[in-house]
């Protein structure tokens, strides 16, 4: 199932695909995982899904839900950096920027909004969801974002996935505020780190990240993907991502 939704809080239109597993429905609903970037990741995370939860026996993972939010081809990378960036006072770009800074950014409290007074009561009219099983997957820019709502809207989901996530946005922010998730259901979440060997600097950020969250009582695991890299760790890892998730721990 495809929608289009218009967002009153971004002022955006998005498209909304839904794959629904081919089992039958369990009495609390399915779980459900809702997937950022979902023109480059939607279709990968549905055959995914749809693969290994057949053989749920084995691969451990549960048949779920899947939600690819999309931008539109053309706005996708202006769009990207709005929505998925928190609002902040000052910006500081790194020199590899230079000449390819966005134009607007600090837009994620209108995208949780838009998630969650808009998207989410759209699925739930049509889906059996449960409520109290839900995963947000995002990557590089995507990962920020799951990251910085789980700092600030951690009863938003259940369950996190990040998977390069770029935590060098603006000067690191995101280091300070891990600092401030130590809140009492803040142990109660599942959140899945995830960086390909040949990412450079952002596989010590996010070993870094893993070691601070660690300690502060989440289920989390960390993975490093040999000889991958920012494109190629997505399709290596996301079945890995999706049993941790589902319980199937290593």
């Amino acid at each position: 199932m495809s929608l289009v939704i218009h967002s009153t809080y971004t002022n955006y239109t998005y498209s909304v695909d839904v794959f629904v597993p081919e089992v039958d429905c369990p009495k609390e609903g399915y779980p459900i995982i809702y997937v950022l970037d979902g023109l480059s990741y939607f279709d990968f995370a549905k055959k995914t899904m749809e693969l290994q939860s057949k053989n749920m026996r084995k691969t451990k993972v549960n048949p779920s839900i899947v939600v690819g939010i999309q931008h539109e081809k053309e706005t996708m990378r202006s769009r990207r950096f709005y929505d998925f960036t928190a609002p902040a006072l000052k910006y500081t770009y790194p020199k590899r920027m230079h000449g390819k800074e966005p134009e607007a950014v600090g837009g994620a409290i209108d995208f949780h909004l838009f998630i969650e007074k808009e998207l989410k009561p759209l699925i739930y009219d049509h889906y059996a969801v449960n409520v109290k099983d839900e995963t947000l997957f995002g990557h590089s820019l995507g990962g920020y974002y799951a990251l910085w709502n789980l700092f600030h809207h951690s009863r938003d989901f259940k369950t996190y996935i990040a998977l390069s996530p770029s935590i060098w946005w603006n000067d690191y922010e995101l280091v300070t505020m891990a600092e401030k998730i130590i809140a009492d259901d803040g142990h109660h979440h599942t959140l899945f780190i995830g960086v390909g060997e040949l990412e450079d600097f952002m596989v010590t950020d996010a070993q870094a990240m893993y070691e601070k969250l660690k300690a502060y009582g989440l289920n989390i695991a960390f993975y490093e993907a040999l000889d991958e890299n920012h494109a190629s760790v997505v399709p290596t890892v996301m079945s890995r991502a999706f049993r941790f998730i589902s319980g199937g721990n290593e």
